[in-house]
């Protein structure tokens, strides 16, 4: 087995698991986030419990990651090493919390949404893909 074809595992084995642990959860429906952000509504708080747990989850895999001398499936760390918050930051961190307010999703449930058929999750991923795409041409004359 090569060392690519055992990424693509890994890849899609985190993936699955990222995906049945937002199901269980109830974070992919739109309602349950949108709940969360209206907090002179009809609050849901389960939305904080979620994120304190992949919080902690995350934690102890920098924990665990920073005590590896190399990793399992590459030859070293990508480790992002720019730390400051500077406007694109910023910016960005707005336009994804406006869109996760206003669509009831963030990437990773809208796509494990898809195969449930929610419309708006569609649309949603629709949305996400082109955004992605005008990013790159945007970005690709000033790279």
């Amino acid at each position: 087995m090569t060392a690519s074809f055992r990424s693509v595992l890994a890849a899609l084995g985190c993936g699955t698991l990222f995906g049945f642990g937002l199901s269980l959860s109830g974070m992919l429906d739109p309602a349950r986030v949108q709940g969360f952000l209206d907090p002179f509504g009809a609050w849901d708080p389960s939305l904080i419990f979620v994120l304190g747990g992949a919080v902690l989850v995350a934690m102890a895999g920098m924990v665990w990651v920073r005590r590896m001398p190399q990793p399992v499936l590459a030859d070293q760390f990508q480790i992002p090493a720019n730390r400051p918050i500077d406007r694109p930051l910023v910016l960005g961190s707005a336009l994804f919390g406006i869109g996760w307010g206003l669509g009831g999703f963030c990437p990773g449930p809208a796509i494990s949404a898809l195969p449930l058929g929610f419309g708006a999750g569609l649309l949603f991923v629709i949305a996400m893909v082109a955004g992605m795409i005008l990013h790159d041409r945007m970005l690709a004359g000033k790279v």
